[in-house]
């Protein structure tokens, strides 16, 4: 029995395989032209993931999701419209907010004043702003009917919330 191993059928080439000065960035040029040939992204994903990147706001930051209200509540019978209730957390501010098919409403905690502003995916037209009184609270007629997140800018900061869909 013989213990070599000969490669001749499984397609390598030993000498480059074994070659010192082999280019890692030639091979990923040729992995990418194949993968554009045989798994193409298609231009309106690319487009939408080109705008989606262009809301990004390098300054801000990011506000975690701690409470959604389809997720984390119990659901009370016989209402089938209920409110969805979210609570968003950055460092020691809290955002509650209330979203419903007519808009959102919520309060800003600890209470102060501050701009949001209603993000709603790469098509939709200028963000719509909202103001956040003393108390911290804010109300508009915002429908949010697909993607969305708020920036809120307060005291000299901006923070982001995670994006959801309606």
């Amino acid at each position: 029995m013989n213990a070599h191993h000969d490669n001749s059928d499984d397609g390598y080439d030993e000498a480059v395989l074994n070659d010192a000065e082999f280019d890692d960035g030639l091979l990923e040029g040729e992995l990418r032209g194949a993968a554009a040939i045989l798994d193409p992204v298609p231009a309106e994903l690319r487009r939408l993931a080109v705008e989606a990147f262009m809301l990004r706001d390098l300054d801000a930051r990011l506000a975690e999701l701690t409470f959604d209200s389809l997720v984390d509540a119990i659901p009370v019978r016989g209402v089938t419209d209920a409110p969805r209730m979210l609570t968003f957390r950055a460092g020691g501010l809290t955002v509650d907010v209330e979203v419903t098919e007519r808009g959102v409403m919520g309060q800003v905690l600890p209470p102060q004043p501050a701009r949001i502003e209603v993000l709603g995916g790469p098509r939709s037209a200028a963000p719509a702003t909202l103001t956040a009184d003393a108390m911290g609270r804010f109300a508009g007629d915002v429908p949010t009917a697909g993607p969305f997140a708020l920036r809120l800018r307060t005291g000299g900061q901006v923070v982001v919330t995670e994006w959801l869909r309606a």
